[in-house]
């Protein structure tokens, strides 16, 4: 196993899931305003799990993001 490609690797790996999971909430919060179901001011809560079947990870993140 090479260190610095599996550390390179994940790290491209991360920024992936960042951007993109970015993109998916901010469309689900524009549809959602849009639709009435949040007013704009709210806390919305949020979980994330990171699953690697391989070796047997499955992490569990959570957490909250303020609108306002």
């Amino acid at each position: 196993m090479n260190e610095e490609t599996l550390n390179m690797e994940i790290r491209k790996y991360l920024k992936n899931v960042g951007v993109t999971s970015q993109r998916e909430i901010e469309h689900a919060v524009d549809k959602a305003m849009a639709s009435g179901k949040l007013q704009g001011n709210e806390a919305i809560t949020v979980k994330m799990t990171l699953e690697i079947e391989a070796i047997g990870l499955s992490h569990c993140i959570e957490g909250s993001i303020a609108m306002e």
